[in-house]
């Protein structure tokens, strides 16, 4: 097995790999290329086997095991893709699989692993975070000696996933000899963005590598910054496929060559982008997956006239979050706001409020109220969905002319992070 990692190993992951992931498609996007007057393509891997790359590095890591190690097994641990690509991976090879997955896995991801794996894999729900269940599963490796297969910090995933790379160049630059300026990548643990950057370095130095990471979970520029791997103490999870605390020493280093820059996207825009691909092209993609997309906002003056390509990660996202994703995507937009409002408890108090601080076009989506005795005043929690952001301001105007009593919830605060 491979010690270090070679950008030549992701050629012989290409071939391995034939025949077991499918070679996704490299799609034109009219409206992103008109929009930023480039040509703009998403590397569509919400189309893999199991609707996300992962699949590819985690099948190239598992087919070198020798014999007597796919007896004893493999572990793994995962809150979602890795855990499919690792499942999909001990069915096709005939091993057993132990996966370890957070106690707060969706129903949706566990069902989706269990299917793909069958009878080859045990899913262990241990702890209440990515990081207990990681160490969990590395201790239960080391006890039964079986093959601890890493979500991004191994040469032969990151050289799975580098093959991502190796189909861009091969659809666009090989058929058509079109030069690729930009390759747009998200970024969690660093595995992706190690083995295409790499390899792209090597086949095709000017490209410029640009990383995308969510802003609420930082690990990658955190650590370029400080010039070694630091554990974020804070960590937004929303963005699944890409929260991870601590990258790895390896795809650090990889990172840190290949990488021209590196884009902390918000996750509310990340959001917004996930509605706009889905209502606007019908596709669905996980939260990583919109990542490279929602960032080419922050590069838009660069890509004028430029070939850009943007990797769609992934489209495993459970249906019962897009009431959150819709929330967040209106509170980044401005379009949705949140109040704890002092009423007067007399008749009228409500009325005067619905008639001179509301707008025509404002909208209360959140109102709860209950009347308190014995008291001149009551709280009441109201959320107003506005038309234009700019409504906003004059909202606040009108309150305080007539009087009220209020405070704007903002995003640092406890209520807002019950709501959203």
């Amino acid at each position: 097995m491979a010690k270090t990692f070679e950008p030549m190993l992701v050629e012989e992951a290409r071939e391995h790999l034939r025949g077991v992931v499918n070679e996704t498609p490299l799609q034109f996007h009219a409206g992103l290329s008109q929009h930023f007057s480039a040509k703009i393509y998403l590397k569509r891997e919400d189309l893999q086997v199991v609707r996300s790359y992962k699949l590819r590095g985690a099948y190239n890591r598992m087919r070198v095991l020798s014999s007597a190690e796919k007896k004893r097994g493999v572990v793994c641990a995962s809150a979602g893709n890795h855990a499919q690509g690792v499942a999909f991976s001990c069915k096709a090879l005939k091993t057993h699989g132990i996966i370890f997955m957070p106690r707060n896995t969706p129903r949706q991801k566990i069902d989706r692993v269990r299917s793909l794996g069958g009878p080859y894999v045990t899913i262990e729900l241990y702890g209440d975070t990515f990081d207990e269940a990681f160490a969990e599963a590395k201790s239960v490796a080391q006890k039964k000696k079986r093959v601890f297969v890493h979500p991004f910090n191994d040469p032969l995933v990151i050289a799975g996933q580098g093959t991502v790379g190796a189909e861009i160049l091969e659809q666009l630059s090989t058929k058509s000899g079109e030069k690729i300026d930009y390759v747009v990548v998200p970024i969690g643990g660093g595995g992706l963005c190690s083995g295409l950057g790499s390899y792209f370095k090597w086949k095709s130095p000017s490209t410029k590598i640009i990383g995308v990471e969510p802003a609420g979970a930082p690990a990658m520029d955190q650590a370029l910054k400080a010039g070694k791997v630091v554990t974020l103490e804070k960590l937004d999870t929303f963005v699944d496929g890409a929260a991870v605390r601590t990258v790895g020493d390896l795809t650090f280093k990889l990172c840190k060559k290949v990488l021209d820059k590196l884009i902390l996207v918000p996750e509310g825009k990340v959001c917004e982008t996930m509605i706009s691909l889905y209502q606007r092209d019908g596709i669905v993609a996980e939260p990583a997956g919109a990542l490279s997309i929602a960032a080419l906002d922050q590069i838009g003056p660069e890509l004028k006239g430029k070939t850009v390509v943007c990797i769609v990660s992934g489209g495993n996202n459970d249906i019962s979050r897009y009431p959150e994703v819709i929330e967040r995507s209106l509170v980044y937009q401005g379009l949705k706001h949140y109040f704890m409002v002092n009423f007067s408890q007399r008749p009228g108090a409500l009325k005067r409020y619905l008639n001179e601080a509301l707008g025509p076009t404002d909208d209360i989506t959140l109102f709860e109220y209950t009347k308190k005795n014995n008291r001149e005043n009551g709280p009441a929690l109201i959320g107003i969905e506005l038309a234009r952001r700019e409504d906003f301001k004059p909202l606040l105007k009108r309150m305080d002319k007539i009087g009220m009593s209020y405070e704007v919830i903002e995003k640092d605060s406890p209520i807002f992070s019950f709501l959203i």
